[in-house]
């Protein structure tokens, strides 16, 4: 999963994009990312409710919404 970006929930912005930066394990409590801004933090996780993925940058601006790879909320919203 390093490398991937996703989606974290904000109380200001709503979500906020940030790019992992450790790989994550199974059992894992937190996972490392960075945000846009350079913020690095370790963003505490429920392994059944990981974090929603982010699209690729090529889909943003997308008229059709079923040509997402990630179909949700923070998608929907970003697009």
């Amino acid at each position: 999963l390093q490398y991937n970006r996703v989606w974290i929930p904000d109380n200001e912005e709503v979500w906020q994009s940030a790019e992992i930066t450790k790989n994550y394990k199974a059992g894992d409590r937190f996972l490392y990312v960075q945000l846009e801004d350079g913020t690095e933090l370790s963003y505490p996780v429920d392994p059944a409710a990981l974090p929603p993925l982010r699209n690729p940058d090529i889909l943003v601006g997308e008229n059709d919404l079923t040509a997402l790879s990630y179909l949700h909320e923070p998608a929907v919203l970003h697009n």
